[in-house]
């Protein structure tokens, strides 16, 4: 039996799992389960197409399994990652340097033409999209976008200075 339709259910299996080791590890455990349960066989079917129904059967519950298996696993590691996670809230020493580097930017970005400081002070600060500043600007999205890739590089420019 063994030598007759290992070749039928492991290429079933290739197909299924595009993985040799799947594939034999499940043509292995299809034969284990034929074996138990070859009493319960019923003659007036096909052998291979019962060996396949088992041989399906069996992956379909190797995927559960591996899908419980996972999951188990995910929320473990969600637990301990709960349980280790960091206060990330900001230490006095990092609102200070914030504060500080906000005060540096400003104190360029006020060496900008205005035109300039609105288009970064609406996009950033504000954090508004391109049309949402187009309208409030009255102006084609394009200049838009235009004037605050000059309004960014001219920022930049005297930021590296």
């Amino acid at each position: 039996m063994l030598n007759t339709y290992w070749n039928n259910v492991f290429r079933f299996q290739l197909k299924r799992t595009q993985n040799e080791f799947e594939a034999e590890e499940v043509t292995i455990k299809t034969f284990s389960k034929a074996f138990d349960k070859i009493d319960s066989f019923d003659e007036s079917y096909s052998f291979k197409n019962w060996l396949l129904t088992i041989s399906k059967n069996t992956h379909i519950d190797l995927v559960r399994q591996q899908k419980n298996q996972w999951k188990s696993a995910t929320e473990d590691q969600e637990q301990k990652m709960t349980e280790t996670l960091l206060d990330e809230a900001p230490t006095p020493e990092d609102v200070l340097i914030t504060k500080q580097n906000l005060a540096e930017l400003l104190k360029h970005l006020k060496t900008l033409k205005p035109k300039y400081q609105v288009m970064i002070q609406l996009r950033f600060f504000q954090q508004m999209s391109y049309q949402e500043m187009a309208d409030e600007l009255q102006e084609p999205m394009n200049n838009i976008k235009v004037k605050l890739l000059r309004a960014r590089k001219l920022l930049l420019e005297s930021l590296g200075k």
